[in-house]
């Protein structure tokens, strides 16, 4: 009875194992994500001032967001997800309605490459969604928070019109910003798994950056003389295009035909101002940031470890091979 019992306990013992194994042949997953992203800077907005969040954004400016990426499942509770995105955030002040903007009359578009690594706790977990004991498709809902680093390029039009350029050789701020840049993605998301091998599913993340220069636009109006091709040239063209949309009357100096904008004095390099302060361009006290909505579709691998192999090859109906030894007579 003892020798039967003890038997028993070492096979639920070795099951136990086995089925782990098992489990763990499903940690991986690879796949891609397919969405939008957007951006909350200076630009953007409707008849107020900058607010927080999404507040600001305009839907209209929503692009892509694409890329690869690989999922690995440490426990029931905790997997780790690392992936590489393409993304577009632009923007444009003519979009606005919130007169000051119009009046500044700035565009911007960037190409983003980031490369992301972040940690998923699962808060929610169905493993037979419907009830139906066959354990086919199960839910998981999961928030993250991890780090990233970013490659960014933007770029401008002059009045919305013509070619694009690169606005950071241009220095139209007069100040020299990198191209790469460290932020802390934040989100939720959840994925549907169909048959233990495909999942479907959906992400948010919020991105805090560490620059305001996503788009071109920070601090004040600066001399134009002082920029690469002076004044009139490029850069002065792209830091300020307020007369393109205030439309001054060249016939009587210092009026402007459209008085439903801010005065034109309000814009631009005033070398003689009188209080001494320069004009406002952007808004130093806030760094850009920017989001995804991606939806999600991974394929789950089937691997072994050594560990299953060697120890549990018989569990899949693989005959043991005992060590070789001399016969004695």
């Amino acid at each position: 009875m003892r020798s039967l019992v003890t038997k028993s306990i070492l096979f639920l013992a070795v099951a136990a194992g086995a089925t782990a194994e098992l489990r763990a042949q499903y940690n991986w997953d690879v796949g891609l994500h397919l969405g939008g992203a957007n951006y909350l800077g200076e630009m953007g907005g409707k008849e107020q001032t900058r607010r927080d969040f999404i507040w600001d954004m305009k839907l209209s400016q929503t692009r892509w967001a694409v890329g690869p990426f690989a999922r690995y499942k440490i426990n029931r509770q905790l997997s780790v997800n690392t992936g590489l995105l393409y993304m577009r955030i632009q923007g444009a002040d003519a979009l606005s309605t919130n007169p000051q903007r119009v009046g500044r009359n700035l565009n911007f578009r960037n190409d983003m490459f980031e490369l992301y690594l972040r940690p998923e706790f699962t808060i929610f977990q169905d493993n037979d969604i419907g009830g139906r004991g066959r354990y086919r498709t199960d839910f998981r809902l999961f928030v993250y928070a991890g780090a990233a680093v970013y490659y960014h390029n933007p770029k401008g039009q002059i009045n919305r019109v013509g070619d694009f350029y690169d606005l950071r050789p241009l220095t139209t701020e007069l100040v020299e910003y990198s191209q790469w840049g460290f932020a802390v993605p934040a989100g939720m998301g959840f994925h549907i798994t169909k048959k233990r091998r495909h999942r479907f599913g959906f992400d948010f993340g919020w991105r805090t950056t560490f620059t305001d220069y996503l788009d071109d636009v920070s601090t004040e109006y600066q001399d134009p003389a002082l920029m690469p091709d002076g004044v009139g040239g490029l850069a002065d063209q792209l830091a300020d295009q307020s007369l393109y949309v205030l439309d001054l009357d060249l016939n009587t100096p210092g009026v402007q035909q459209n008085p439903d904008l801010p005065s034109h004095y309000q814009y631009g390099w005033e070398p003689n101002d009188s209080d001494g302060k320069l004009n406002k361009r952007g808004d130093p006290s806030h760094n850009d940031s920017y989001l995804t909505m991606t939806f999600t579709y991974s394929y789950v691998l089937r691997g072994q470890s050594n560990f299953y192999r060697q120890r549990y090859s018989w569990v899949r109906g693989k005959k043991r091979i005992g060590r070789k030894s001399r016969a004695k007579f």
